[in-house]
């Protein structure tokens, strides 16, 4: 099922989207029980599943797509986490090792904001720059995860555009990544957040970004130096992973700031991310 958080007439709601692109059945107008935020919704396990999955097969609730706007599929995760240079091809075209442990850092909740929503141009920065990301929704609380236990915590999968100010990420702040990561507006999620089932396997995806039409990124997530059961366990060695928390499992090749010369965004640029089975978030630069 592919999991969306939105706003309609009758105010904020979970649903269920009816294929990418499609209608949206009100999952809080077929049950009282259902909580309307998403990281409440994960929290309830099978439960919630089992009573999304009854609403979808009665066929009511149904809301017409112009009739709802897309919230980020989750606004409040515990933790955001993400993961850098976990790209094989990414480390190429940086001349740099491939890591032997993933590297962690993280961005602040304030920087979520939903597919469609446009991403303010920090004044601070001259060097805004995208990261297409497949990320991972874990679906239940754990600590010392081990790998072959990994998948069973995870929940879904979303489309993650990892905005960064380079300058501030690479240059200043004592190399550290949090103010070039956390900027408002510097972490578009969505449109929806898919059952691991539905994904299949998430480990060789298509995915890519596009500035004003224009390809920049286009690689596979088959290039993850790290896969999603690596990541889990090794993050869970450190905090306890809980419903909600998303981790952006880095990014591919392409990135303006490691392009000759390099390019950046600029104020009016309409940036499209994207993954095979999960969708596309479309962002203008303002």
């Amino acid at each position: 099922m592919r999991f969306v958080q939105f706003q309609s007439e009758s105010g904020r709601g979970v649903g269920v989207e009816l294929g990418d692109g499609g209608d949206i059945v009100d999952l809080n107008k077929c049950s009282s029980e259902i909580p309307n935020n998403m990281k409440d919704f994960i929290a309830g396990g099978q439960t919630y599943l089992d009573l999304a999955k009854s609403a979808v097969d009665s066929g009511e609730n149904v809301l017409k797509r112009n009739q709802v706007s897309l919230l980020s599929p989750i606004d409040n995760p515990e933790k955001l986490i993400c993961i850098g240079m976990n790209y094989i091809d990414h480390c190429a075209e940086q001349n740099m090792p491939v890591p032997k442990e993933p590297v962690v850092f993280s961005k602040f909740n304030s920087s979520i904001i939903g597919p469609l929503d446009n991403i303010p141009y920090p004044d601070e920065t001259n060097e805004l720059d995208w990261e297409v990301e497949l990320t991972i929704i874990i679906g239940k609380t754990g600590k010392n995860i081990p790998k072959d236990k990994a998948m069973d915590y995870v929940f879904g999968y979303t489309v993650a555009h990892d905005v960064s100010a380079r300058d501030w990420q690479l240059q200043r702040n004592g190399n550290q990544f949090l103010i070039g990561k956390s900027m408002d507006g510097f972490c578009p999620l969505g449109p929806a957040i898919v059952t691991k089932e539905d994904i299949g396997d998430p480990h060789n995806l298509h995915l890519w970004t596009s500035v004003n039409g224009v390809a920049k990124q286009d690689s596979n997530t088959n290039q993850l130096v790290f896969k999603t059961e690596e990541v889990v366990e090794f993050c869970s060695r450190f905090f306890t992973l809980k419903p909600g928390d998303t981790i952006l499992t880095g990014t591919p090749p392409g990135v303006g700031v490691f392009r000759k010369p390099p390019e950046f965004l600029k104020r009016g640029d309409v940036v499209e991310v994207g993954i095979e089975k999960i969708g596309v978030l479309k962002n203008q630069i303002v």
